[in-house]
């Protein structure tokens, strides 16, 4: 049966999940574009700016369990729209600041908690659950790809705006595209009149969530996948809240980082579809470890040669490729180890780890910027760590591999 026939009947709330994602996650990942005008105006430093996106990743990680445990008990709707609001609160914050703490709260804080109800999790989950199982990973490869379209349009708005009015109106034109989160989330949450598929052998349906905690981390190949999922966030976080600055230190022109963010989102359609697709015939955890290795070969191919327009577009498209494909190869891998019930507070359980890295990858790479003068000990220690995590899940994967792809079939 075609595709498309299959999705019918669910396409408004994909569509609902796709348009929250690409939001949530386009108009986060171009913050950085803001950092230089923002910090020189209101006079905080660097490390200050990137100590609130930092802030904001924590609590999105930390917050994340928290939100999937919510969505079994109150449903998706309630909390998708919830996030929508605290999103929209967030961005007015920021392009009301005259401080630190506008800054803080509104980019740390409220962004943080929005993307906890509204990003990767939730939409990962609200897809798999909208679909049969047999098309369960392509379909979440799409919603992902849809999801990356986000930073493909916001990060030139955002660029625009701030060259031709100043970071205050650039942000303002992001609180309104926030606004189409409403009812995207509305749309998005008719996922809870979908029942439950019924029951298969590795399903921990039925249980409670500090039972379902225990289960996810008495399972090894779930440990790993978590652990090697820090390398992720701190890799995918250094170069959305860094990569702006940098290229400015090199004297680029400032619009090359809004089009190599553009170009991230462009790649990132293809790399969603095509992880989406491979996940349904490949061991899902290999995957993984090969993006994590294949992204720091190219992170180390791209700082160490001299910053141009030509490579630096050329490394946007490599990362793009390379950036949201872990998705729905997550979020397939946790639905086939646990079920469907509690995959979005399991998978917030491996996003803990991705934020914590995350953390690193902002913050620590501002306070390495403000003490030596260069990004280059961040990059390296990025390459290093990324080499090493991938190396380990895929070696895992191997020895211990996942339950097959068309296990999700049953």
């Amino acid at each position: 049966m075609p595709l498309l026939q299959i999705l019918r009947p669910t396409l408004p709330i994909l569509i609902g999940a796709s348009l929250m994602l690409t939001l949530s996650m386009g108009l986060r990942q171009s913050l950085g574009i803001f950092l230089q005008p923002l910090t020189q105006d209101i006079k905080i430093s660097v490390s200050d700016f990137t100590l609130a996106l930092a802030v904001q990743n924590l609590a999105w990680g930390f917050l994340q369990p928290l939100a999937g445990a919510m969505t079994v008990r109150f449903g998706f709707r309630p909390i998708m729209i919830a996030g929508s609001a605290l999103y929209i609160v967030g961005l007015a914050l920021m392009a009301s600041a005259h401080g630190m703490l506008s800054i803080m709260v509104g980019a740390g804080v409220l962004i943080g908690m929005s993307l906890a109800c509204t990003a990767n999790a939730i939409a990962m989950s609200v897809a798999a659950r909208a679909v049969p199982a047999a098309v369960r990973s392509t379909v979440m490869g799409i919603v992902s790809a849809a999801g990356s379209l986000g930073a493909l349009l916001s990060a030139p708005i955002g660029q625009v705006l701030n060259e031709g009015y100043g970071w205050r109106t650039g942000l303002t034109g992001f609180v309104i595209l926030s606004l189409l989160m409403l009812p995207a989330a509305w749309y998005a949450g008719r996922v809870d009149k979908v029942p439950l598929p019924p029951k298969g052998p590795d399903d921990i349906a039925d249980t409670s969530a500090v039972v379902a905690v225990k289960i996810a981390f008495g399972n090894a190949s779930f440990v790993v996948m978590t652990l090697a999922y820090f390398v992720c966030g701190m890799q995918l976080v250094f170069l959305t809240t860094h990569l702006p600055s940098y290229l400015a230190i090199c004297g680029m022109d400032p619009m090359l980082s809004a089009q190599t963010l553009g170009m991230i989102g462009g790649f990132n359609v293809l790399g969603s579809l095509f992880f989406g697709w491979a996940g349904e015939r490949w061991n899902k955890l290999a995957l993984l470890g090969a993006i994590y290795i294949s992204r720091s070969l190219i992170l180390a191919w791209y700082f160490t040669l001299p910053a141009s327009p030509a490579t630096t577009l050329l490394f946007g498209a490599l990362m793009g490729f390379l950036w949201m494909g872990v998705g729905p190869l997550v979020a397939g891998a946790v639905a086939e180890m646990f079920g469907l019930q509690w995959q979005a507070m399991i998978q917030g359980l491996a996003f803990m780890s991705h934020q914590l890295g995350s953390f690193l990858g902002a913050y620590g790479g501002g306070l390495l910027y403000d003490q030596l003068g260069s990004y280059t000990m961040a990059w390296r220690i990025g390459v290093a760590l990324g080499l090493a995590g991938g190396i380990i899940q895929v070696a895992f994967a191997l020895i211990r591999p996942s339950a097959p792809p068309m296990m999700a079939a049953r």
